[in-house]
């Protein structure tokens, strides 16, 4: 049976959640923002659940719920100020790169298969988190939102990416851990992955072509698929 890898040209992955365990920090830094404003703590697991969609609205869900009602747009921008300050300087403190996610990027690229990180996360934080994770050599290509409207699960930055490596969409695998990535890659035409760890929750119930328990996993999965699916 043919495996996917001998199908594709490249491969796309998500970044906090699916590379990154990026919580401990995004939560450090959550937490000293509301302390500076003197506002309610809130728990790192629920901060957690936020992620996904970029800082701008994790900065907002976590200021919704720690004062339980929608921030103002000056309290917002006092609040963003503070949390960037934070995280910049503490952008991977507690973080960690995910098991098998370094040996799995080593395999793809052994085969030739071209690398790029799609995110949502603003790129201008991305490219110094892979850089002090030590992931940046794996990623040439950086696709991160230029405006709010291409994040996932829009298909933009797929679109962007398959422009720029010169592949068809079908070529291309996304790798992620949330229903966005599954959305945004259903929308591409692109072939999907989810991690059964990071931050989407209840993967099993996620509409994913596949399921993997690590990178490394990749170049073993089997393709039943039609090559122009």
């Amino acid at each position: 049976m043919a495996r996917l890898v001998d199908r594709l040209k490249a491969v796309a992955f998500d970044l906090d959640g699916t590379l990154v365990d990026s919580l401990p920090d995004l939560a450090r830094a959550g937490q000293a923002m509301l302390e500076a404003l003197g506002l309610r703590s809130v728990p790192r697991e629920r901060i957690g659940q936020f992620i996904g969609d970029g800082l701008a609205p994790l900065i907002r869900a976590t200021l919704r719920e720690s004062v339980g009602a929608e921030p103002d747009e000056a309290q917002l921008a006092h609040a963003s100020k503070r949390f960037l300050d934070f995280y910049r300087q503490h952008i991977f403190v507690e973080s960690r790169v995910y098991p098998g996610v370094r040996e799995g990027l080593d395999a793809l690229r052994a085969r030739g298969l071209a690398l790029c990180c799609t995110t949502n996360k603003d790129g201008a934080l991305a490219a110094p988190l892979l850089a002090a994770a030590g992931l940046d050599e794996y990623f040439p290509q950086l696709f991160a939102p230029r405006l709010p409207t291409e994040r996932k699960p829009l298909p933009h930055l797929l679109h962007r990416a398959c422009d720029e490596l010169d592949v068809a969409s079908h070529e291309l695998l996304l790798v992620g851990d949330s229903r966005h990535d599954v959305d945004a890659a259903r929308a591409a035409g692109s072939p999907v992955a989810v991690v059964n760890y990071g931050y989407g929750r209840q993967a099993d119930r996620l509409r994913a072509d596949w399921r993997i328990d690590s990178v490394i996993e990749i170049v073993e999965i089997e393709d039943t698929r039609s090559a122009t699916c």
